[in-house]
């Protein structure tokens, strides 16, 4: 079982780390589901901790955005693409270990155009799909497929639903759907108390949160 810690901080970092951590995700405002981190923090933290780091892209905080996302906070425009290339380009210049990105169009479909391009510039990095894919208005067999295509690592997902726990049965399917061409990354509500039920239930063997380990 593989555990992604969610970090924002140095210091948060290196205690997931030590609490025994496999993976560190590391963005910026949580309150808003998490931004692009400053770079001189990816920097530190790459060069400090030892388990890899995965990088957050997504690059602007909008008015009214919460952590209960909406279409609207993964559409993105031609400069907002150019922004989020050149802040992978940099992850990949410090060492990190992986991207995680997701864009979405207006409707609310993946954004196949906007996905190759930052998956190509992410290359030869491994690219984790965010919770973009839990606003998806697609359906999620079909949205899983087009993830796949595109040459993504991973899916972070929920299920598209609140919770990971509430998702569970979706995530099942998901996991078992995508066998072993794609990870599933379970997240959003995921701690210590309820990660074994939710091993169990789902058959994931990767598990992302705050509060893990």
């Amino acid at each position: 079982m593989i555990v992604e810690s969610c970090c924002t901080t140095l210091e948060e970092a290196l205690a997931a780390q030590q609490r025994g951590a496999d993976r560190i995700e590391l963005c910026a405002d949580l309150a808003v589901g998490g931004v692009t981190p400053p770079r001189d923090l990816i920097r530190e933290v790459v060069s400090a901790l030892t388990i890899p780091v995965n990088v957050l892209i997504r690059c602007r905080v909008k008015p009214g955005m919460t952590d209960c996302f909406s279409i609207s906070d993964f559409a993105y425009d031609a400069s907002d693409i150019v922004q989020m290339i050149d802040d992978i380009e940099f992850c990949k210049s410090v060492g990190a270990a992986g991207i995680v990105v997701g864009a979405l169009t207006p409707e609310g479909a993946i954004d196949l155009a906007a996905m190759r391009r930052l998956v190509a510039a992410a290359r030869p990095l491994p690219v984790t799909f965010h919770r973009a894919f839990d606003v998806c208005t697609q359906d999620p067999f079909v949205a899983l497929e087009t993830v796949i295509s595109l040459g993504c690592t991973r899916l972070l997902t929920s299920g598209q639903a609140p919770t990971a726990w509430d998702g569970r049965g979706t995530l099942a399917l998901l996991v078992r759907r995508a066998g072993p061409r794609l990870i599933i990354l379970v997240g959003r509500g995921v701690n210590s108390a309820n990660l074994p039920s939710l091993a169990k239930e789902t058959g994931a063997m990767e598990f992302h949160g705050t509060r893990i380990p």
